[in-house]
């Protein structure tokens, strides 16, 4: 990817993602991270150099490798895949700025013990299964209150920032829209407990995710596309 095609890619999006934000409100701000699975560290550079700051890997094997081959860019690392809990204390080392991934208090406390261990604190969203689908992880939206509260009071070395949810798997935005609502009531819920991202919205259905309140996308095959 060119650097005349990364801006464009980025221009697009900030500006679809302008045009929802502001039908809520000129005040609602929207971060957008750059979710980096699939593409190369040229590809991230490139991106970099248009503007984009922040990037979200799915392994930590490859969050790992991509960190230190671009260790001289101060880019903003997010996790977002699956945490496996064999893999816990590698992400720890890693020192991402948010996992978006935490998916049950179970993770929750074990995260918990092996900061403890290391002396760390890690930024956090809880992840919710809004749309009730078995092939999603995440608490399900009648938990979801509940098991963030026991994470605040039970994991102090886990920084709570808000939760995140995929978006139904459907071709019916009617249901895509009804799960997003469902997170964005969750999230209002708990900005009391000082959740600040309400994560939700992916290439296909973001501007719908911001529409129904979401101030932080993940956005991958729109931004790295040829």
């Amino acid at each position: 990817m060119n650097k005349q095609t990364a801006t464009r890619n980025l221009d697009e999006i900030i500006t679809k993602v302008e045009g929802a934000r502001l039908r809520i409100s000129e005040h609602h701000i929207v971060k957008i991270i750059g979710i980096s699975k699939y593409s190369t560290t040229q590809d991230i550079e490139t991106l970099y150099n248009a503007g984009q700051r922040a990037f979200g890997e799915n392994k930590v094997q490859d969050l790992k490798d991509k960190m230190i081959e671009l260790e001289e860019l101060p880019i903003e690392w997010h996790f977002v895949g699956t945490l496996q809990k064999n893999k816990i204390n590698n992400l720890i080392d890693l020192n991402p700025t948010l996992v978006h991934s935490l998916d049950s208090l179970d993770l929750a406390l074990e995260l918990n013990k092996k900061l403890e261990a290391k002396n760390k604190k890690l930024s956090a969203l809880l992840q919710i299964n809004s749309a009730y689908e078995d092939s999603k992880s995440g608490v399900l939206p009648e938990a979801a209150i509940e098991v963030y509260k026991q994470i605040l009071e039970s994991c102090p070395n886990i920084n709570l920032k808000g939760i995140m949810s995929i978006g139904a798997h459907t071709e019916d935005e009617k249901l895509i829209k009804e799960s997003f609502k469902t997170t964005k009531k969750i999230y209002d819920e708990l900005i009391p407990f000082g959740a600040k991202y309400c994560s939700m919205g992916m290439s296909s259905d973001f501007e719908l995710a911001i529409a129904c309140g979401s101030n932080m996308i993940r956005v991958g095959s729109t931004l790295f596309k040829d």
